[in-house]
């Protein structure tokens, strides 16, 4: 048995999926799901196979659920999404329908990949990582940033965000509120952030420069930007230059 869910806001588009999977006994729906945050916890409950994912949902999209998924399922997508735009995607192997799709599309795509997943399970995850990486970026992944704090999902608009600092494996977010810990790379927010907004001023440091008040040197050839709240961020010797044009000096 093949373990599917599927992930769609749209109920209509929930019945033609589960209407074109009759010819596929071998797959098993185990839920249906209205939003990224009821998907997430289906993923996590029964750790499915395939999940056929919408892009554009209310409160937490396609790429910013699949973010927070710690196990990845292999994923096809059924979106309304611009079709320009997703063909960006297709190097990565991940197929995707583009609503309204017929029949004969949906089952070629599930074809696809019952194929490639007898000829080499491992990989639908690889792929998606990759998806993902291309998924930064999209003006959809810009705006804000989805953290996953003791089983929920929070929301943080990226003007929110002070800095942000390596912490091993993740890097750590810090607002207002307090520093929130994300799975993913320096590199991955340098593709995503807004560079006339964030500046990455260290290897190991991101800052947000509406958050600056003044830059001070310290050892050698290196400077300290002070923020708002008082924090002081390293800038390094190849960082200051960037900060500096960031800021329009």
């Amino acid at each position: 048995m093949i373990k599917a869910i599927i992930i769609d806001d749209e109920p209509l588009a929930r019945a033609v999926v589960m209407e074109y999977l009759l010819d596929f006994p071998q797959v098993q729906v185990m839920q249906e799901c209205n939003d990224g945050f009821e998907g997430l916890k289906a993923i996590q409950q029964h750790q499915p196979d395939i999940i056929f994912l919408d892009v554009q949902m209310p409160k937490i999209n396609g790429f910013e659920m699949l973010e927070l998924v710690e196990d990845m399922p292999a994923v096809i997508f059924t979106t309304a999404f611009e079709e320009h735009a997703i063909r960006a995607f297709e190097v990565n192997a991940i197929d995707y329908l583009l609503k309204p799709f017929s029949k004969d599309r949906f089952e070629k795509a599930l074809n696809k990949w019952l194929g490639s997943r007898n000829a080499a399970p491992e990989t639908a995850p690889q792929q998606t990582t990759q998806l993902l990486e291309t998924a930064a970026a999209s003006p959809l992944q810009s705006h804000r940033i989805v953290v996953k704090i003791n089983g929920k999902i929070k929301i943080i608009p990226v003007q929110d965000v002070h800095y942000l600092e390596a912490a091993d494996d993740y890097v750590k977010i810090v607002t207002q509120e307090g520093a929130f810990l994300k799975n993913k790379t320096m590199s991955f927010f340098e593709q995503t952030l807004d560079p006339q907004q964030f500046a990455r001023v260290h290897r190991s440091y991101m800052l947000n420069v509406n958050q600056v008040t003044r830059i001070e040197p310290y050892e050698k050839e290196n400077h300290l930007a002070i923020l708002r709240t008082g924090a002081k961020v390293p800038v390094s010797k190849t960082g200051y230059p960037k900060l500096k044009a960031a800021l329009g000096l």
